[in-house]
């Protein structure tokens, strides 16, 4: 008969572990290794990525620069001045969408999409102005959420021109400019618009309309037209 003793030892031995084979420990190093050299790719990518960024930040900028100038030079007027800052813009353009495509990524990024729709409502500003036309999506080259985006934004500058105008004696303007809003408001009703950005700036035209129509009313009031 096993003594008390003998009880114990062997229920001890029962618990313990049973000895590590050669094979696992060096399976288990093979996946160190392998894990260890995946997660040095990853951060190489990563890194890379983080200078891409910044170079693409950097050349958004100067895109978006572009953008506020040809703005400013339609409101002046110096319509001479503009054409040289569009030709300059889309230069700066062609540079920005050659880097973008070294990496898709590059494309979701903020300050990627933002140059991009400021693209969009400086040259539709200055070509409505200047030729009395709105340039299309595909005139433009850019895809339907960046254009729709810059459409909406091309409200506040065409508000901001209409009372300008109104306040140097072109008082037919605000006139021809309200209906063109009233009509593009129209149109863009009957999208399903969700997204909360371009939701904000597509609510943005119905207020720049109520401001024109307050404009045109108190013409009409002082029989300017």
């Amino acid at each position: 008969m096993r003594t008390e003793v003998q009880w114990r030892a062997r229920a001890r031995l029962s618990t313990e572990p049973p000895p590590q084979k050669p094979i696992y420990n060096a399976l288990f190093l093979l996946l160190c290794m392998i894990t260890k050299h995946d997660f040095e790719d990853m951060l190489t990518e990563s890194q890379e990525f983080d200078s891409q960024r910044e170079e693409l930040i950097k050349k958004s900028r100067d895109v978006l620069k572009l953008t506020k100038q040809t703005i400013y030079a339609v409101h002046r007027d110096d319509m001479k001045d503009a054409e040289t800052l569009v030709k300059e813009m889309q230069k700066q353009l062609k540079t920005l969408n050659e880097y973008v495509k070294k990496n898709q990524k590059m494309y979701h990024q903020g300050s990627y999409k933002v140059a991009i729709q400021e693209y969009v409502e400086a040259m539709l500003y200055y070509h409505f102005v200047r030729d009395h036309k709105l340039m299309t999506r595909s005139e433009l080259g850019v895809e339907t959420d960046y254009y729709l985006l810059g459409l909406c934004d091309l409200s506040g500058e065409l508000s901001r021109k209409a009372i300008a105008a109104a306040s140097k004696g072109k008082y037919k303007e605000p006139f021809v400019i309200k209906d063109f809003l009233d009509s593009l408001y129209e149109l863009l009703l009957k999208f399903d618009i969700r997204d909360g950005e371009l939701r904000g700036k597509f609510d943005s035209i119905k207020y720049d309309l109520k401001k024109l129509e307050d404009v045109c009313f108190e013409l009409k009031l002082k029989e300017k037209v």
